[in-house]
């Protein structure tokens, strides 16, 4: 494949300047995080509903938009499901989407710093590049995060419920 990489390098091929649509079919968030007072570990899964990425020149002037389906949280277990889709953590029927905003992004480095709005409330949040492919008019980007989410106003069940996510995006992406 053409410019096919495994680890980003931001002096390797990046893809062709234009607009490109995040495709939600082989585009996913997923999740590690631990609950019973730092125990028992969970792993999740949340869906990209929609996103775009605009790759311009120069590549600090690009930008990075996605909407995470909050409904789609899935780790395995309905009942934990449920109950963090409720009112008590994500409020799922209230805050239907989780969005991340990177405008402008530099997509020259290692990172992306964006903003992530999760139930109404705003924090910045720093993408890791660790991987980037591209071929031909797409691409798919892989980059990790940790997330706290008692700021964003997550604060039910101290202790029981992991206080921190580590995430780990897979982005493709098509013209």
């Amino acid at each position: 494949m053409e410019g096919m990489q495994t680890q980003h390098d931001p002096t390797a091929t990046t893809p062709r300047l234009g607009r490109y649509e995040i495709d939600p079919v082989r585009s996913r968030v997923s999740f590690r995080t631990r609950h019973l007072f730092g125990l028992g570990p969970v792993r999740g899964t949340f869906a990209i509903q929609a996103g775009t990425v605009h790759v311009s020149e120069p590549l600090a002037d690009s930008g990075v938009y996605a909407e995470i389906d909050v409904a789609s949280f899935h780790t395995g277990n309905p009942q934990r499901d449920a109950r963090v889709r409720s009112a008590r953590f994500l409020n799922a029927r209230e805050y239907p989407l989780m969005t991340f905003a990177a405008l402008p992004a530099d997509l020259s480095g290692d990172t992306i710093t964006g903003t992530l709005t999760v139930r109404d409330v705003e924090r910045p949040v720093q993408l890791t590049i660790t991987g980037l492919e591209v071929s031909g008019a797409a691409f798919t980007a892989s980059a990790s995060a940790r997330i706290d989410r008692t700021e964003f106003g997550v604060t039910a069940s101290p202790g029981l419920a992991g206080r921190y996510l580590d995430l780990q995006l897979e982005i493709r992406c098509t013209r």
